[in-house]
């Protein structure tokens, strides 16, 4: 029981995780009225929250509190309907540093670590607590090949295995199917 309960406990430590990868630091200074908006999913190390999706879009909004609203979008072409999850995001140390803290269950928070951006705010590098987690975001659906050879090169050398990368499709798809 005891061994149980310790497992659980450590699983939830894990879930809530702010911390920032080894070799990644976060963007400084950052501005986050320029990074609010809509981004789209250029490329992603996949994980079961976002498996199968593509057309993927992150908009953040500003909250009353300070805070930021999340709110992820994808196409399931296996469901043939768009999923949505929606989410909170809050700065961890200081409001110009690219390091937040995000949720979208509870109060189980993790990393949203901003490593790299486009001098007009154009794309972002960003990880999350660990290796494991990693995406370029772009303000378009599609970037060159020399920005994401770019971010392959630069995540590499921070750890990440870009072996693993995912580089999302959008397209378009009918109105008949967003709704």
């Amino acid at each position: 029981m005891k061994q149980a309960l310790f497992s659980l406990f450590t699983l939830l430590l894990s879930m809530g995780c702010t911390s920032v990868p080894s070799k990644v630091t976060p963007v400084t200074p950052f501005d986050i009225n320029q990074f609010t908006g809509t981004w789209y999913e250029i490329a992603r190390l996949d994980h079961s929250f976002e498996s199968g999706l593509s057309n993927v879009t992150a908009t953040y909004e500003l909250r009353d509190d300070g805070g930021i609203n999340v709110i992820n979008r994808g196409y399931s072409q296996d469901n043939v309907q768009w999923q949505e999850a929606l989410g909170k995001a809050y700065f961890v140390t200081e409001p110009n540093i690219g390091h937040l803290k995000v949720s979208f269950w509870g109060p189980f928070y993790s990393s949203y670590v901003v490593f790299g951006l486009g001098e007009n705010y154009d794309y972002a590098f960003v990880s999350g607590y660990n290796e494991d987690y990693l995406w370029l975001l772009s303000r378009k659906p599609n970037v060159d090949a020399a920005l994401l050879e770019e971010f392959k090169q630069i995540a590499k050398e921070k750890g990440f295995n870009t072996d693993e990368l995912i580089v999302v499709q959008h397209d378009p798809i009918s109105n008949e199917t967003s709704n």
